[in-house]
């Protein structure tokens, strides 16, 4: 996909970089040349910009993008000039990074559906790992639904999700496991990664160290992580 990010700090910056690494063609855009020359080298296209100046679009692709992201965090008029200016100019998607309670009440006015809250969803993912115990990600769905990493306990070894009769006592379902997998390096050393098992079933054996990776209600994570 062909996608341009408004707002190359910490967070644009880690998404262009990451979006790039994964297939996608990246154009970074920010109105400081010492953040356009940190990353030019690791996405597509970087250009020092005044993304509120319309005029600056026209040397720009907007019309060509499948997704446009605002991830402007320093300056809330300036991020919401900019989403104005996009969504005047493509029909592309546009993802609006929201900087407070106002932010996101412009954004639902001018009809952006797409609004993400970076530091907010890090800090509740940090704080579902604090609190819960045995939790090891989570990517909330909606408010009631999520997807989760869970670490299998001792007692899980060596038994089958039938055995275990997972889904009926957790009422969570699984939906892959990671295991860890020796991997050797080009150098000739070997380091250890998580690798998925692809799609398990009622026969499928866990193994010490397995993390599964359930879709359920918050509420029966939770449960999950204090049953201890």
């Amino acid at each position: 996909m062909k996608i341009i990010i408004f707002g190359l700090g910490n967070f644009g910056m880690s998404l262009a970089v990451n979006l790039t690494e994964t297939g996608n063609e990246v154009i970074g855009i920010d109105n400081k040349m010492d953040k356009v020359n940190i990353v030019k080298d690791k996405i597509s296209h970087a250009i020092c910009m005044d993304a509120t100046n319309e005029q600056a679009y026209k040397a720009l692709p907007i019309k060509d993008a499948d997704i446009a992201v605002i991830a402007i965090g320093e300056n809330e008029g300036a991020a919401i000039i900019a989403t104005a200016v996009v969504k005047k100019l493509t029909n592309a998607k546009i993802i609006g990074r929201s900087l407070s309670p106002i932010h996101d009440t412009v954004l639902n006015a001018m009809g952006i559906e797409n609004i993400i809250h970076p530091e907010q969803d890090f800090a509740d993912r940090l704080a579902k790992k604090i609190n819960l115990k045995g939790i090891v990600d989570n990517f909330n769905i909606d408010k009631n639904y999520s997807i989760s990493e869970l670490k299998a306990g001792p007692e899980f070894a060596g038994k089958t999700l039938e055995e275990l009769n997972f889904q009926e006592k957790f009422t969570l379902r699984v939906i892959t496991i990671l295991r860890r997998k020796v991997r050797k390096t080009i150098l000739g050393t070997t380091n250890f990664v998580q690798q998925s098992e692809g799609f398990v079933d009622k026969n499928t054996v866990i193994e010490e160290g397995d993390i599964l990776v359930v879709f359920g209600l918050n509420k029966d994570v939770g449960r999950f992580c204090s049953r201890r």
